[in-house]
């Protein structure tokens, strides 16, 4: 047996034990984090800052909450695009509405994953094209990631403690890369010669440049209206660039630790990272951030759930009574 084929399965061995321990590492350390941040909290500080919010400003929080999911609904509008499947619009957007609330609100597998292919399987669609789907969706939405993030940490923009061991060069270092691989990508849409991989009975297919620059520009956009609803509601001396970069770091976070709706990640993130901010002003934010991006859509999409599941079962009941109506119809007389 040659070194590379003994050394490939303590390879695997090694990546499905390192997700489960960078998992507990994480579970453990974020409250003990976060209660270190929050110990000597001013909570009547942070109810008056909660109070001191006007109305307009949480009106345009949701206003700003609620585009964020619009946008990222588009992503399946681009693998509509890109599969050639029919469902019409009004059927996607609200359907994808849903899952993404329920993604961030509970898990990818349940809201992401499991409800999609549920949804988009009662409407017709089969699991090779929900696949693709979901994974040009999954796509577009990292490929924002790597071209925002890239850029604000190439550009040092947040600028990091003194105890966090990766440091600034090395933030500015891991931009740099993420930009060169979002250039790769497009730089394969547009120039590979070779457009198909098959991989366990899947088809994989690059999509045409064009699409891919709609990719990168919904993915961006849709982190960049993210951003703008935190600096909307953190106090006004922070700067739109850090928190952008701050929120792109407390994402990733939140995502490698596998928390459901990232709680208590993105908490410990900012707080570390904001502390020459006024506690309470940037506590204040946090919750207010919750209602308004996880919490708002999560009862719009509840109630939209609820009907797509009425309208679901008026159809099931009447295509069986047209199923069976024939039947009746050809029975002899007694």
């Amino acid at each position: 047996m040659s070194g590379s084929a003994a050394s490939a399965p303590l390879f695997q061995r090694l990546q499905r034990w390192a997700k489960p321990v960078l998992t507990l590492a994480l579970l453990i350390a974020i409250p003990i984090l976060l209660y270190l941040q929050l110990r000597d909290t001013d909570w009547q500080e942070v109810g008056e800052s909660l109070r001191g919010y006007p109305l307009w400003v949480l009106g345009l929080g949701a206003v700003l909450a609620l585009a964020s999911y619009l946008n990222y609904s588009c992503y399946d509008l681009l693998g509509r695009h890109y599969t050639g499947h029919t469902l019409p619009v009004r059927q996607v957007l609200p359907l994808v509405f849903v899952c993404y609330a329920f993604n961030l609100n509970l898990n990818a597998l349940v809201g992401g994953i499991a409800l999609r292919f549920r949804l988009y399987s009662r409407l017709g669609l089969d699991v090779p094209t929900i696949t693709k789907v979901f994974s040009l969706s999954v796509i577009t939405n990292w490929l924002g990631y790597l071209w925002l993030g890239g850029i604000i940490f190439a550009l040092g923009v947040v600028p990091l403690p003194a105890s966090w061991e990766i440091g600034s060069n090395g933030l500015r270092l891991i931009g740099v890369v993420m930009v060169i691989v979002a250039l790769c990508y497009l730089a394969a849409c547009a120039f590979s010669r070779k457009r198909k991989w098959h991989v366990r009975r899947h088809t994989i297919e690059l999509p045409g440049w064009r699409l891919a620059l709609f990719q990168a520009l919904l993915g961006a956009f849709n982190w960049l209206l993210m951003a703008s609803l935190m600096w909307l509601l953190l106090p006004e001396d922070v700067a739109y660039p850090t928190v952008l970069g701050i929120l792109l770091i407390s994402s990733i976070a939140g995502a490698i630790a596998h928390i459901p709706a990232g709680l208590g990640v993105l908490e410990t993130i900012f707080l570390a990272l904001l502390q020459e901010v006024p506690k309470g002003g940037v506590i204040a934010a946090l919750i207010a951030y919750r209602a308004l991006y996880y919490l708002l859509p999560l009862s719009i999409a509840l109630v939209t759930y609820l009907i797509m599941e009425k309208r679901a079962k008026a159809m099931r009941e009447s295509n069986t009574e047209a199923h069976t109506e024939p039947r009746e119809q050809q029975e002899p007389a007694q």
